[in-house]
């Protein structure tokens, strides 16, 4: 994970509706979900409904798979994992100043 993917991802993430379809997603558990299963539990519009999807799994935030002519969606948790992992990794070391080794306090 880097700063462009991490961006990549929480672009796809950047509309309410997004973040509600991960979360049911995730709550699914391994078996994902349906399209149609996903727009009867959120009641998105299906004219907006593919957007959002496409947008997540290019940003690798969830698999798509066909069951016969089912799409079904899963999280993808080992990016989600990464993302998470990302933006923890250095969490509470304190920051340094660009300009000499010393640690500033943040406030």
């Amino acid at each position: 994970m880097n700063d462009t993917s991490a961006a990549l991802a929480f672009s796809a993430l950047g509309h309410p509706s997004r973040v509600a379809v991960l979360r049911l997603l995730v709550q699914a558990g391994a078996g994902g979900l349906s399209v149609s299963q996903m727009r009867d539990h959120l009641k998105i519009p299906a004219t907006t409904f593919g957007h959002h999807l496409k947008a997540m799994a290019e940003a690798n935030l969830i698999k798509q798979s066909k069951q016969g002519r089912t799409l079904v969606s899963v999280a993808n948790y080992a990016a989600l994992q990464g993302l998470i992992g990302f933006l923890m990794e250095d969490c509470c070391q304190g920051v340094f100043s660009p300009s000499s080794s010393t640690q500033m306090e943040l406030s």
